[in-house]
């Protein structure tokens, strides 16, 4: 999880940027939400398959 939301601040940081993108609050929120539902599916696909 802490790798994921790494690179998903590098990813916001590097493509924002290259096209200087200043309001990035609500790509962050996206981000971290999509991090945050991984997460919790990885943990369910593992309990159904264990």
């Amino acid at each position: 999880m802490a790798g994921s939301t790494e690179t998903t601040f590098y990813v916001l940081a590097v493509y924002f940027g290259a096209v200087r993108v200043r309001a990035t609050r609500h790509a962050v929120f996206a981000c971290l939400a999509a991090d945050v539902v991984g997460l919790y599916l990885a943990v369910q696909l593992a309990r159904f398959f264990h």
